[in-house]
């Protein structure tokens, strides 16, 4: 196929191009795996055969009229989707998605197959944090394609699902895109609760005066937008799905299917925007509260150096009447009168008072 020598070439010893820089599957320590999970061919709702090859399953196709193939890999190197894409011709600019990862949820057709990419997420418990997955999905007139760069979605509980149901696996390709999309979108809810208990615990932080939740929000608000892109385009993607269901010969139950999905994703798409929306709002409300606060301890601080300043100024009083008095010298007022001794306390306690009185008239004690 000419349209593939670009990828051929790939294969070939070269410097690492900057998109395949990006990809997470350089830096991931997951525990190896065979990169062909499970490649089955199905005749009539019915598993008939496994072959042992990609090349296998594709000559298998040829020979058996109206069978389908059901390829599952994971973490493929990219000389495996070369060849899968000369065996099933497949379009170079979605093996070249398919590659290099890291692609947003999208639907793209070439020709008579359609290319999907779809996140999925889990929520991780122990760290409270929602891990991310990807899969991409090539789905023709007789076979599918799944290419999975994360542990989830568990496409193996997916396939379980649609060999116990032959009826909606004898509908072809498209029964088994929806099985996945579903399965995408039922793995959400499991996320959503995940974060709207982490919200609830921020709440009570954030009244509760934890000087600590800033960072939590920052960090969550962070997830709850990578998995508001997760879930906002599939809407479109279902959308568009029903739309064209006519035109490939989508019967209506299938179609009845993916309304439903398309239902749930709406869900999560707006439990989402509500996250981001609270997420916002408790932020502002912790700014304030925050403010507040400094504004009080201002205000009580104000308060206590009011005070200080008072007490100083009245003991400052007798302070500035005993040193007069203690100036020593020998023409002086009162010095060597007799009472001069209890004026002088006299007077120090008058002017005391007098100040006390002030202060506390306006509120300085």
């Amino acid at each position: 196929m000419a349209r593939l020598k670009g990828f051929r070439r790939a294969t070939a010893p070269r410097e690492e191009a900057p998109e395949h820089s990006m990809d997470p599957r350089a830096i991931d320590q997951a525990p190896y795996r065979p990169t062909v999970i499970d490649n089955a061919i199905y005749v009539d709702g019915h598993r008939v055969d496994n072959p042992g090859s990609l090349a296998d399953a594709f000559e298998r196709l040829k020979q058996e009229p109206g069978s389908m193939a059901w390829i599952g890999l994971y973490r493929p190197k990219e000389w495996e989707l070369v060849k899968l894409g000369e065996e099933f011709e497949l379009h170079e600019l979605a093996l070249e998605d398919a590659i290099v990862g890291s692609q947003r949820p999208k639907a793209d057709r070439y020709g008579e197959t359609l290319f999907v990419v779809l996140r999925a997420a889990r929520y991780l418990d122990d760290v409270e944090e929602v891990a991310f997955g990807e899969v991409h999905v090539f789905v023709g007139p007789n076979f599918v394609i799944t290419v999975r760069h994360a542990e989830a979605p568990d496409l193996h509980a997916v396939r379980k699902r649609m060999e116990s149901e032959p009826d909606l696996l004898r509908q072809g390709p498209q029964a088994v895109l929806y099985a996945i999309l579903d399965a995408v979108v039922d793995g959400y809810a499991p996320v959503v609760a995940g974060l709207q208990k982490d919200l609830e615990e921020i709440e009570a932080q954030v009244f509760g005066g934890d000087p600590s939740v800033s960072r939590r929000v920052y960090e969550l608000s962070g997830e709850v937008i990578e998995f508001q892109r997760a879930t906002q385009p599939l809407i479109r993607m279902i959308d568009g799905f029903i739309l064209g269901a006519p035109k490939y010969g989508v019967n209506q139950e299938l179609q009845s299917y993916l309304r439903d999905v398309a239902d749930h994703a709406i869900t999560v798409s707006e439990r989402v925007a509500g996250f981001r929306q609270m997420l916002q709002d408790i932020l502002v409300i912790n700014s304030t509260l925050v403010t507040q606060a400094l504004t009080e301890t201002s205000i009580k601080q104000g308060e206590e150096v009011k005070k200080i300043s008072a007490w100083a100024a009245i003991l400052f009083a007798p302070t500035l009447v005993g040193t007069i008095y203690g100036m020593n010298f020998e023409h002086m007022p009162e010095l060597h009168w007799i009472f001069g001794y209890p004026f002088a306390i006299f007077l120090m306690g008058t002017v005391c008072l007098v100040l006390y009185a002030v202060f506390k008239r306006r509120d300085w004690l």
